[in-house]
């Protein structure tokens, strides 16, 4: 079933579809709503997943913040074409993209961890180093 889903750059004429793609995973709070304008930066170094050269199946985005450090951003794979390995052909076109860049950690904000551990991401890094993260607009 996978040989007939193939995994590219994401492309500006892809906003408007992915616009729309994204638009239950948000209603279900899987994802962040998005807006335009982080659509078209979040395409830049994101990928899509396609069925068939056609419908948009899955997304995720490589977030770069610096040499050090990039995020795996609005992973998202269609209902109906989950669990035959999308999602992790997405999350490697990303780690990939991070290697041809030379970047030295990708990190993940998930609700589900045990997919990503399934791809080689863990809880610490070496030295067990871990990201800890607070919302200030809670703590005030």
């Amino acid at each position: 079933m996978t040989e007939q889903i193939h995994i590219r750059s994401a492309k500006q004429e892809d906003i408007r579809l992915l616009a729309e793609f994204i638009v239950p995973f948000v209603e279900q709070g899987k994802i962040l709503p998005r807006t335009s304008e982080e659509l078209d930066e979040l395409v830049e170094t994101g990928f899509v997943a396609v069925e068939q050269d056609v419908e948009i199946v899955g997304f995720a985005s490589l977030e770069i913040y610096s040499r050090k450090l990039a995020e795996i951003r609005s992973l998202v794979v269609a209902e109906h074409r989950q669990g035959i390995g999308v999602g992790k052909k997405l999350v490697t076109a990303c780690l990939e993209r991070a290697r041809q860049r030379n970047i030295l950690e990708v990190m993940v904000v998930t609700s589900s961890d045990v997919f990503f551990q399934n791809c080689g991401f863990d809880f610490t890094l070496p030295g067990e180093k871990k990201a800890l993260f607070i919302q200030p607009h809670l703590n005030e």
